[in-house]
């Protein structure tokens, strides 16, 4: 789902690019803990390996997204074969439906997800823009419902769908809000990288970006997860006024103004996720 990274991203250089801890290493900062079950964390890295990738992978690129070594791999491929997670052709591996059900337990049990819908259908019916509702899960962004009116993005997003978070307008909502050591945690994990020409990966940038969210309450984002692609998101806050999700419109850039954005877009949007705010208990 990645849009291309610019072959020469101006302003990206080693000096500001964020590099993620490598899978490997968080999974053996767990070692000596009991409880901890490393074969299940390793399973659950493979799958999670493919979840940028439309195409089948080979253990060689599993072994390289996740860290892991090729035999673990060799042997977490196998085991989610086996129970139907994966298949397997000519070497290369690809999801199966099954995997389905992991998330499906989730959205199933989490009546947000109905009861938020058809407050996103009646934004994106007044406005005429593709609307959706997410929350943050760890460095990424997790849709858990849309409203699409048209595709602006050149790849299809819909339920558990993810997104960097630094990059996206509901992301940076959402960081924003977040209290310092979770912040900052943030920033230990996170892999910092130009999506576009315009994306702000320095950390620098980004607190700045933040800071300007919680003064004007809103996020709005130009071209920097995709080319052409504007977004604008705010938060959703539960009874207790803590940001627990964002909603954001997006629009085509040539089609659609930043001021438009704010002046017409903002006002049904802040009254969507005053609404679906009331629903959310905490």
């Amino acid at each position: 789902m990645d849009a291309p990274i610019p072959s020469s991203p101006g302003q990206a250089t080693a000096a500001t690019v964020r590099v993620a801890r490598p899978q490997a290493d968080l999974l053996n900062s767990f070692a000596g803990d009991p409880n901890f079950m490393l074969s299940l964390a390793r399973g659950l890295s493979v799958l999670e390996a493919f979840s940028e990738r439309k195409r089948p992978l080979t253990i060689s690129q599993v072994a390289q997204r996740t860290q892991l070594s090729r035999a673990s791999v060799r042997r977490c491929l196998y085991t989610l074969e086996q129970l139907g997670y994966v298949s397997q052709q000519g070497g290369q591996f690809a999801l199966r439906p099954r995997v389905l059900h992991l998330g499906h337990a989730y959205f199933s049990s989490t009546s947000l997800v109905s009861l938020a819908q058809p407050i996103l259908d009646a934004l994106s019916t007044r406005i005429q823009q593709t609307s959706a509702l997410a929350i943050l899960d760890d460095t990424d962004i997790l849709y858990l419902v849309r409203s699409e009116v048209q595709r602006v993005l050149t790849y299809s997003l819909g339920m558990g769908s993810r997104l960097p978070a630094y990059c996206t307008s509901i992301g940076r909502m959402l960081l924003a809000h977040l209290a310092e050591p979770a912040l900052e945690d943030f920033f230990d994990h996170v892999d910092l990288r130009p999506r576009t020409l315009q994306t702000k990966i320095s950390r620098a940038e980004l607190e700045a970006s933040f800071a300007h969210a919680r003064e004007l309450d809103y996020v709005l984002i130009d071209e920097e997860l995709e080319p052409g692609l504007r977004a604008i998101a705010v938060p959703v806050r539960g009874i207790s006024g803590s940001v627990m999700a964002g909603i954001s419109v997006s629009v085509r850039a040539a089609q659609v103004s930043e001021a438009e954005m704010i002046s017409r877009l903002l006002p049904p949007m802040r009254e969507a996720a005053v609404a679906i705010g009331k629903l959310i208990a905490a």
